[in-house]
């Protein structure tokens, strides 16, 4: 999903016939037709930066475009920088396996939610142990117990085809 990012216009790029003017400095200028507020920007050497095109009038403000940007694109930079990404990783068992192999992949489980990303727990079914799904389920029901201290289960054990499926999200 492609957000689309507003166009900020700017100087000649407003075309409006008057607009609300903001001084650098926060000051009031008023309501200004557009050469008016071009020129106020002009004499102080900055550019007229349309900041609430919503507005009626739309609101301009007297600033360095420049610096302006460089400024909004920090801000971006350090909310991104803020945020955590949650990855799905996926521990595959099958109804038969072994305890060794069990507590193998619930410690890679556990791994993965001490980092904070979401755990799928998948039981896989081949051939003939589709007719024993009880089995899976209660391999699911097995880790969830083994796991409860580290996670919480977010979707339970679901049959989906050949596979059950079972979300867990790490403890806040």
């Amino acid at each position: 999903m492609v957000i689309a990012k507003p166009t900020i216009r700017v100087n000649k790029e407003i075309r409006v016939r008057e607009v609300r003017v903001i001084a650098g400095d926060g000051e009031q200028l008023g309501i200004l037709s557009i050469q008016d507020a071009l020129r106020a920007a002009e004499e102080r050497s900055l550019d007229l930066v349309e900041v609430a095109p919503q507005a009626e009038p739309p609101v301009c403000k007297i600033m360095d475009f420049g610096k302006y940007k460089y400024e909004q694109a920090k801000k971006m930079h350090d909310s991104r920088k803020n945020q955590k990404v949650v990855l799905l990783k996926e521990v595959k068992m099958r109804p038969g396996t072994d305890v060794h192999d069990y507590n193998f992949k619930l410690n890679h489980a556990k791994k993965f939610l001490g980092e904070g990303n979401k755990v799928k727990m998948t039981v896989v079914f081949r051939g003939r142990e589709m007719a024993h799904s009880e089995l899976g389920v209660a391999l699911m029901q097995r880790v969830s117990a083994d796991i409860a201290e580290f996670g919480n289960v977010e979707a339970m054990p679901k049959q989906e085809g050949r596979t059950l499926i079972m979300i867990i999200a790490p403890k806040a």
